[in-house]
């Protein structure tokens, strides 16, 4: 998924997402309510941080996406990099929430961290 921060990029991610071997079967621009947001970000409420990742998940689009490719969850995590961009900027310069993110939140991009996750974040975006 790009995130309210990196949707202005939209055409230069979606294009290092093909460059590197994924193809994008579904692509949908919305909105995040903040009903929306707890449900996809559920296993976070309560959690210090939430507030602010709903206030940022919620400020403008968002782009959801269904990647294809072997091992795609695994791929897709490595590829987009550290959760933090400031850390992934150091870390893996090349990696897309370096290139396009800001900081801990605003980080650009959203992964899958599991096959589980990434079925469920996909019924989500494309029922």
């Amino acid at each position: 998924m790009i995130k309210p921060d990196a949707y202005s990029n939209m055409g230069k991610i979606i294009d290092a997402i093909q460059q590197e071997g994924f193809l994008i079967n579904q692509l949908k621009m919305s909105r995040f309510s903040n009903q929306t947001a707890d449900q996809f970000y559920g296993e976070h409420k309560g959690k210090s941080f939430y507030p602010n990742l709903q206030s940022f998940i919620t400020s403008d689009v968002s782009v959801g996406m269904e990647l294809v490719a072997p091992d795609v969850v695994k791929r897709w995590r490595a590829f987009i990099g550290p959760t933090n961009s400031l850390t992934a900027k150091q870390e893996a310069p090349e990696c897309l929430r370096a290139r396009f993110g800001t900081d801990g939140t605003k980080n650009a991009l959203h992964g899958s961290d599991s096959v589980g996750s990434y079925k469920r974040e996909n019924e989500f975006w494309f029922k």
